[in-house]
């Protein structure tokens, strides 16, 4: 399935939709603690990173409620919100540990929410 090209620079929900990002990608991060733990916004801004280098996109707008601990099988949910105020569900899994380095990888889900009326 071909991307969705954008000719304006705000995020689309139909690229996310369209593109290999269904397919899913990964992400690692070093955090240097004895327990690896990524804070929730560091987790945000590598979720958006790695989402726009897969889309070839804009950063996408990303909030995670929790911190994501470094266990492998470790889940937890984030979420885009597009321009126009819909949401689309992004699911973070932790795959493996090198020592201070969590592994995860990033699957949108395949529906969007509406915006709010």
């Amino acid at each position: 399935m071909p991307i969705a090209r954008s000719t304006t620079v705000a995020w689309s929900l139909s690229a996310v939709a369209s593109g290999a990002l269904l397919a899913g990608c990964s992400g690692s991060v070093s955090v240097g603690n004895s327990e690896p733990k990524l804070s929730s916004d560091k987790l945000a801004t590598t979720v958006s990173e790695k989402l726009a280098a897969t889309t070839n996109q804009p950063e996408p707008d990303i909030t995670c409620p929790e911190d994501l601990a470094g266990k492998v099988g470790t889940t937890t949910r984030c979420t885009l919100t597009a321009k126009d105020g819909s949401t689309l569900g992004v699911s973070v899994k932790v795959t493996s540990i090198e020592g201070d380095q969590i592994n995860f990888d990033i699957k949108a889900d395949d529906t969007a929410s509406p915006a709010p009326h």
